[in-house]
């Protein structure tokens, strides 16, 4: 348990990257991590989309909002991971929304985001997840089909330096018993 928590405790979100390639071996470690996240019934809606290719890293870049601290990252790092999500699986029952929140898909690809930055890190890599974008936009420059939605890019890398750990809350405050 002390080496889990020891990468849950030095994974930090890195937007400064060196241009060191990422090996397919480690690229491949954290594809298995992904395979191994947990699913509402198992229904596993991610996919993946590995984006190496510098002029559509440079597309996405364009997507990025203005202020975002990662648009840097975008083209900076050898790799980055599209999660897409199918729409309609994850929190559905009988073609349903099952619960109160609908389609549970950014659920199950917040997990798959967090076993891909845990493995990343362990393997000696950076990431950061980047939300803060024109979805549709970068949607469009990846070719995702109808009924799929692209929820995160994870550039993934050799850091160029680590953060220190920002500060965290005590556990009592956030923690009640019983009642809120």
């Amino acid at each position: 348990m002390d080496k889990l928590m020891k990468v849950i405790k030095e994974r930090r979100s890195i937007r400064n990257f060196t241009k060191d390639e990422v090996s397919q071996e480690s690229l491949d470690i954290i594809l298995e991590a992904v395979k191994w996240t947990p699913s509402w019934t198992n229904c596993q809606c991610w996919e993946v989309v590995v984006v190496k290719n510098q002029d559509l890293k440079e597309k996405l870049q364009k997507a990025m909002a203005r202020g975002n601290p990662a648009t840097k990252a975008i083209v900076e790092v050898p790799v980055v991971l599209a999660l897409c999500a199918k729409l309609g699986v994850s929190g559905y029952y009988k073609k349903k929304a099952s619960t109160k929140f609908g389609d549970w898909f950014m659920f199950d690809i917040g997990m798959a985001s967090q076993n891909i930055c845990l493995a990343a890190h362990k393997l000696g890599l950076g990431t950061v997840v980047v939300g803060l974008f024109d979805h549709n936009s970068a949607k469009e420059c990846l070719n995702l089909p109808e009924g799929y939605e692209l929820v995160v890019l994870i550039p993934t890398g050799h850091p160029a330096k680590t953060p220190s750990a920002p500060k965290r809350r005590e556990i009592n405050d956030f923690t009640h018993s019983d009642t809120f």
